[in-house]
Order: structure tokens, then C-alpha cells, then sequence
């Protein structure tokens, strides 16, 4: 494999497996980047089997969308192989994965990141800010992540948030665990909070989350972020949270009404069960079909 910038890798497997053969690096409009980073998980380990399970799993994801009516995998996506990360503290391994988005970023090349922690997703918002000035952050996720640092580091799964907002203002959906320290910085944050417990009362609350956003868009979720019926496979398995028809709604509205710059899906952490992996691999070509089937359509 010939690569077109240089970082420590392993052998790479490719999204949506051999079917069809994947495209050159230049030919793809998508990159995805596995980065299976897990050093600040607080409980259940094993994020850092995510990316990996994702990119097996999508191997038996239909290319074919019923919804849309088209298979948007001729847009070309290309795989990029895993990033590694044998040492360094936490705030290294986050500069490396910046360095990494930042090239694809600079390449015109639109990037899915899976992860890993959470910890990875202000690497990848500060490696795509500069490219759009009027970003925003969607955060779909259980955690508030606003902490400004969690046992002794700033860089810490837990401030996710509070690192990304250094770059882009955001609007958090799904929240229902927060520190009371976290639920008082509020006020000082350019962020938005949708909590769990009451944003369904307003029937038109995806409508109200497509208008808090800016016009340029990045999308971090966190699986924990789904209702556990669905997605049991991740370390902190809050009650409450997204279901699949909800999140596909919120995708929908999103991108028919803003532009999607790029995304991740993070906190996968595989217990032995196929479903969870498939969930991710399956939402992010919805998501690709989200961002792309209206150009392989007549009007």
C-alpha cells in the first residue's frame, strides 16, 4: 500500500471489505481512519477493539440503500490502515491523530474516524476547524464530557467536549450523565444541551437541534449515546438514550439542512455479540447515503 503521508500503522482492512474493490487513495472523496486509541476508560476496557470490529463488520453491510434507492459506494471510500500507538502520553497520541486528519483534511478528502476513546474526537475537530469557519459540534452521547480534566489530564475521554469547544461551539444531544461541576461551567460554554430526560417533549426537538447548529457541521457519537437495548457494547451503557428510528431522524434533518464536514464514531467496546458492530458499520453508510445518494438520483 502506498500511502500519501506517513504515520505507524498496521495492516489495514478496508470498509465495506473487497466488495467492491476499493479506490486509490486520490480517487476516494471519503477516508476513513481507524484509530483504536484507549488509554483514560474509566470501566469496561476494550474500545480499542472498536475500529477494527466496525471495519469487519461492514463487510456484510448491503450496499444497496432501501431508503434512498441508490448504493452511494461509488462516491469512493477509501480505507486508510489502523494508527498504532506503542508510547507517548495521552496529549502525544492526540497531537499524532491531529497531524493524521490534518492531512486528509488539507487533501480535500472528507473523514470518518473510528474509534477508541472519546479522547480522539478535539484531534480530529482541531484538524478540520481551520478548513471551516463556520463549524459546529453534534455530540449524540450519554456523558456531557465538559470536565477540564479527569485524573490528572486534560486530554482525558471524560473532557472530549471541553477540548473540542476550543475549536468549534456545540450542541449535545442525548445527555444523562453529568458532573454537578460540569452542569455549573454550563453557563460559560458555547454549548447547547439537549438532556435525555425532557428534550422529547418538545415533538419538533430534532428540528430545535438542526437550528441550534452552525451551517458547517462535525458529528462525534458516542454509541454510549444509543439506548442500550441496541447498543450494549460499550463501557458505560447509560438507561435512556437514542433509539435506531430517532437517530436515523437526526441524521436525516441534519444533513438535508446543514453541511456535514466529517464524522466519528467512537466507545465501541466489542463484547462477543455481532450486533452492536454491525449497528456502527450500518450507521455510517446511512450516513454516507445521508451525505451523498441525492447525487446519484434524478430529480
Amino acid at each position: 500500500m502506498s500511502l500519501p503521508f506517513e504515520y505507524d500503522h498496521t495492516a489495514p482492512l478496508q470498509f465495506l471489505g473487497s466488495r467492491p474493490v476499493a479506490p486509490s487513495f486520490d480517487d476516494a472523496r471519503v477516508i476513513v481512519l481507524p484509530v483504536p486509541l484507549e488509554r483514560s476508560t474509566s470501566y469496561v476496557p476494550g474500545t480499542r477493539f472498536g475500529p477494527r470490529e466496525i471495519l469487519l463488520a461492514s463487510a456484510q453491510v448491503e450496499l444497496f440503500d432501501e431508503e434512498h434507492g441508490v448504493d452511494v459506494h461509488p462516491v469512493g471510500v477509501y480505507t486508510l490502515p489502523e494508527m498504532e500507538f506503542h508510547d507517548g502520553d495521552l496529549g502525544a497520541c492526540v497531537a499524532r491523530i491531529r497531524k493524521v486528519v490534518s492531512e486528509i483534511v488539507e487533501r480535500g478528502k472528507l473523514p470518518i474516524v473510528l474509534g477508541g476513546e472519546h479522547s480522539i474526537t478535539p484531534a480530529v475537530v482541531g484538524a478540520v476547524a481551520p478548513a471551516f469557519p463556520k463549524l459546529s459540534v453534534l455530540q449524540i452521547d450519554a456523558h456531557s464530557d465538559l470536565r477540564q480534566q479527569y485524573q490528572g489530564s486534560p486530554h482525558s475521554h471524560a473532557c472530549a467536549m471541553a477540548r473540542s469547544l476550543e475549536f468549534a461551539p456545540a450542541v449535545q444531544v442525548g445527555i444523562r450523565a453529568m458532573s454537578e461541576e460540569e452542569r455549573a461551567s454550563l453557563p460559560g460554554l458555547q454549548t447547547r444541551v439537549f438532556y435525555d430526560w425532557n428534550m422529547r417533549e418538545d415533538p419538533a426537538w430534532m428540528d430545535a437541534v438542526v437550528d441550534a447548529l452552525d451551517e458547517q457541521v462535525y458529528i462525534t457519537v458516542d454509541v454510549d449515546g444509543m439506548d442500550p437495548a441496541i447498543m450494549p457494547a460499550t463501557g458505560t451503557p447509560e438507561p435512556g438514550g437514542l433509539t435506531w428510528p430517532e437517530m436515523l431522524g437526526l441524521m436525516r434533518r441534519v444533513f438535508a439542512r446543514r453541511t456535514v464536514v466529517g464524522w466519528d464514531v467512537v466507545e465501541l467496546s466489542p463484547n462477543g455479540t455481532h450486533a452492536p458492530n454491525f449497528l456502527c458499520a450500518r450507521l455510517i453508510y446511512k450516513m454516507l447515503g445521508y451525505k451523498f445518494a441525492r447525487e446519484f438520483t434524478t430529480p
